[in-house]
């Protein structure tokens, strides 16, 4: 397992409100039978994910995939936002790191994964802070030429059920977040807590420069990983910090350490722009 280096970035000050945070786009693609818009692609993300960041003061703003030739590219969204919040949802497509699906129910959103490769390669040259959440962590880690497990149940015998539809957010399991990573800085005296977890793919083999910040307990899943590069501030996480909040019965991992630490470097990459 590739082990954290001396690039890890500092520990976070108390970020200000008024960021402006890029939010990747969960994609609809047109559908013949849907009976709005079926002719179009459409882009949406959950309200939970808005309601997460925006409880900050840090202000989203959806991006849509960019026309190739269109007058504004990913690019100036990266120049002009802080940051960019990589969203959950679709799979990650077999053929983004040179796979084919094993069933045709994992063959995923191609689509999306180039636009979000093009987002991620869009802020990380601009100098600003990438976190990724579910899908996000998967698709940095796709990035960066890794891979992944396009069904853990399937791949990894013996491993904990890391979705489950009937629970949900619900669906729970222990994370042990390793010692001497930033994460663990983000969570002092913190060893082994508890988080949600909704995906049936993971990360595999890890990308250039990706280094691993948590594994599941029980069976070793990877459940975050960070970009260990100089002068680049880009963590994923396995869990939705976005839905905890939907379950307040439950004893789970603070959302706020790692939110303010990621709009801490959108605060820092601003005043190095202005």
């Amino acid at each position: 397992m590739t082990q954290p280096s001396s690039t890890q970035p500092s520990l976070p000050a108390a970020p200000g409100p008024g960021l402006r945070v890029a939010l990747s786009s969960n994609l609809m693609h047109p559908d013949p039978d849907r009976v709005f818009y079926p002719h179009s692609t459409l882009a949406y993300t959950d309200t939970q994910m808005a309601a997460w960041l925006s409880s900050t003061g840090a202000l989203g703003y959806l991006i849509s995939p960019s026309e190739p030739q269109g007058a504004v590219s990913l690019h100036d969204y990266a120049d002009d936002l802080d940051g960019l919040l990589l969203t959950g949802g679709a799979d990650v497509s077999p053929s983004s790191y040179g796979e084919e699906p094993l069933r045709p129910q994992w063959a995923g959103d191609a689509v999306r994964d180039r636009y979000e490769i093009d987002l991620i390669r869009a802020f990380v040259d601009a100098g600003k802070p990438v976190l990724g959440v579910c899908r996000g962590a998967q698709i940095l880690n796709v990035a960066y030429g890794g891979t992944m497990y396009q069904d853990i149940t399937t791949q990894c015998p013996g491993s904990l059920v890391h979705r489950s539809q009937e629970r949900y957010h619900h669906n729970l399991h222990e994370v042990d977040l390793l010692a001497g990573t930033y994460l663990a800085s983000l969570y002092p005296g913190i060893e082994r807590a508890t988080i949600n977890t909704i995906h049936h793919q993971a990360v595999k083999d890890l990308g250039a420069d990706i280094v691993v910040e948590a594994v599941s307990t029980t069976d070793g899943v990877i459940e975050a990983i960070r970009v260990d590069e100089a002068g680049v501030w880009a963590l994923g996480v396995q869990w939705h910090p976005e839905f905890i909040a939907l379950t307040p019965e439950h004893d789970l991992l603070d959302t706020a350490p790692v939110l303010e630490a990621f709009l801490s470097a959108c605060a820092t990459a601003r005043a190095a722009t202005t």
